[in-house]
């Protein structure tokens, strides 16, 4: 095989390339894929306003969420019928939006889980195999 000299332009390239597919699997994607559901879960459990879910999904290991993601998911769940709103009156300030799952929210998340369960399975079963 003849000897190829790589320029500058295929070197970066080449590093261009690397980096891409390194970062081909961000949180953020997979985070923005199941956020719906995990907004969900978090309502099951109880009533939250909007900063306190924020700030539970963070605490528990997610802190790449940002603000207008949550706050743009809980619009398109209340839009879909999955979660409720109501004003709760606040020691700290003005009155907060809380926000409740509905019915339909929650069996939506028994069927959301159930799909996460098998994916994530799926996934580890073929991350996890022996060569």
């Amino acid at each position: 095989m003849p000897d190829h000299k790589i320029n500058e332009n295929e070197l970066w390239l080449t590093d261009y390339s690397a980096y891409r597919y390194s970062h081909f699997m961000e949180s953020s994607q997979i985070i923005k894929g199941v956020l719906p559901t995990l907004v969900l879960a978090v309502l099951n459990s109880e009533d939250t306003y909007g900063y306190a879910l924020l700030k539970t999904l963070r605490d528990s290991g997610l802190s790449d969420i940002g603000d207008a993601s949550v706050y743009g998911t809980l619009q398109k769940l209340a839009s879909a019928g999955l979660i409720t709103s109501y004003l709760k009156e606040s020691d700290a300030g003005p009155a907060r939006r809380y926000y409740s799952i509905t019915t339909a929210g929650r069996k939506n998340l028994k069927s959301q889980t159930a799909l996460w369960n098998s994916f994530s399975h799926s996934v580890n079963s073929i991350i996890d195999r022996k060569s």
